[in-house]
Parts: C-alpha cells; sequence; structure tokens
C-alpha cells in the first residue's frame, strides 16, 4: 500500500487526530454549565462553529479536515478516498475525540462536569424520531460540504471552512458515553449520521452533479491503487483544498 509509506499521509492521520481532539475539548466545554446563570444555545453553537472553522482552515490542506467518522464515510461511499485511508482517519477521529474528553474532564471542576454534556434522547422522542433527524442533518451536512470543495465549481467565493462548520454527533456522543460509560441509545447516533452520510454522497456524486467515473476508477480509488485526481490538480495548482480528501 503506497500511501504506507508516505509520510504526508501520515501526518494526515495526526491531523485529523489533532484537530478532532481539539474540536471535541471546545466543543463540550461550550455546552457545560460554567456559570448559574441561564444556558444559552447560540452561544454554544456559536463555539461550536468557530471551533469548527478555525480547525479546518488549519489542517484542511493536510488532511481534509474531516473530523467526523460520517463526512469520513460518505467520501468513502463516493469512491474519493482509500478503505485504508479512512481506516486510520477513523482510528485517529476515535482517538483524537476520547482524548479531547478526557484532557476537558481533567481540568473541569467536578461540580461542573455533570455527564459532559453527553448526548441522549430527550422525554417524547422515539428511538426511530432521533435516527431520522440524524440521517437528515448529515445529509444536508454531506451535500453542503461536497457542493463548497468540489474541484469542478466555477466561482467558489469564500471561505469553505466558515461556510461548512459542521458538527460531530458521534464522536461528541462516543467521548463522554466512553468515559462515563454509558452508551444507552448510544447507536442512534451512529447509525443516523452513517446513512446520511451515505445519502448524501450518493444523491450529490449520481444525482446533483454526477462524476464521470466508470466502476474501474471507483474501485481503483477504492483500493488505494493510484492516488486520487484531487492530489495531482492541487499540486499543480499549488493551492490548499478545504476540507477535502486528498491522498497524501
Amino acid at each position: 500500500m503506497w500511501e504506507f509509506r508516505s509520510m504526508a499521509f501520515w501526518r494526515a492521520v495526526f491531523a485529523e487526530f489533532f484537530g478532532t481532539m481539539f474540536f471535541v475539548f471546545f466543543g463540550i466545554g461550550a455546552a457545560l454549565r460554567w456559570t448559574t446563570g441561564p444556558h444559552h444555545i447560540l452561544h454554544v453553537a456559536l463555539c461550536f462553529g468557530l471551533a469548527a472553522a478555525t480547525i479546518i482552515q488549519s489542517i484542511g490542506h493536510i488532511s481534509g479536515g474531516h473530523i467526523n467518522p460520517a463526512v469520513t464515510f460518505a467520501y468513502l461511499v463516493g469512491s474519493q478516498m482509500s478503505l485504508f485511508r479512512a481506516f486510520f482517519y477513523w482510528a485517529a477521529q476515535f482517538l483524537g475525540a476520547v482524548a479531547g474528553a478526557a484532557v476537558l474532564y481533567g481540568v473541569t471542576p467536578k461540580n461542573m462536569r455533570g455527564n459532559m454534556a453527553l448526548n441522549m434522547l430527550q422525554p417524547g422522542i422515539s428511538l426511530g424520531m432521533g435516527t431520522t433527524v440524524e440521517v437528515f442533518l448529515t445529509m444536508q451536512l454531506v451535500i453542503c460540504i461536497f457542493a463548497v470543495t468540489d474541484e469542478r465549481r466555477n466561482g467558489r467565493m469564500g471561505s469553505a471552512a466558515l461556510s461548512i462548520a459542521p458538527g460531530c454527533p458521534s464522536l461528541l456522543s462516543f467521548a463522554p458515553a466512553v468515559l462515563f460509560r454509558n452508551f444507552v441509545n448510544h447507536w442512534v447516533y451512529w447509525v443516523g449520521p452513517m446513512i446520511g452520510g451515505a445519502m448524501g454522497a450518493l444523491l450529490y456524486d449520481f444525482m446533483l452533479f454526477p462524476r464521470m467515473r466508470g466502476l474501474s476508477e471507483r474501485l481503483a480509488t477504492l483500493k488505494g491503487s493510484r492516488p486520487p485526481e484531487t492530489e495531482t490538480q492541487q499540486d499543480a495548482r499549488g493551492e490548499p483544498i478545504e476540507l477535502k480528501t486528498q491522498a497524501l
């Protein structure tokens, strides 16, 4: 596997670990109650968005700035990265999420930790309802990511990082669940995003803006037998591609 022998590949894997760790640290940290006053959801949302945008801007040209297993899965379904790379991205994201949550747990006073903002279904919300919401939210996110970072698109305006600023319910649920060993209905935050990511990738790549590639070409990318076209194009332009999978 040529990627295994590439230092740039390992830098990309480390970038996913690094980015996910800081995203989880700031994201969960923003969701904790640090004061006795009212808990403003807008403040939490702004922190999530700005943290994601900053991290993606920092590592987007190194790894693509996925920091989300569902986004990585979407690129895999769209045959835009190898299965080998996806596996290592997922491992880096899982470890980064746990590391970020563990650091936050260690620096947070006991009376403010609570359940570390563990995602849970609210009363009256069924498993089907929660899963469906996750499917639709992730599908919209993936379509937005694919559209904003599409190298075939003419006249891209502004920053892709600021346009997307993704959330990550899977890892934001996984990290606190590991710390507190609470996996009640945890599958909702994995099954929903993965289905939504796959649907978004298929919808964009085969219906909204089809990529004219044959089966053999897609299989070659999945096997990692050759670098995807994005690497060659990037080297020729000398420009970074934000939030885009790169086989380095």
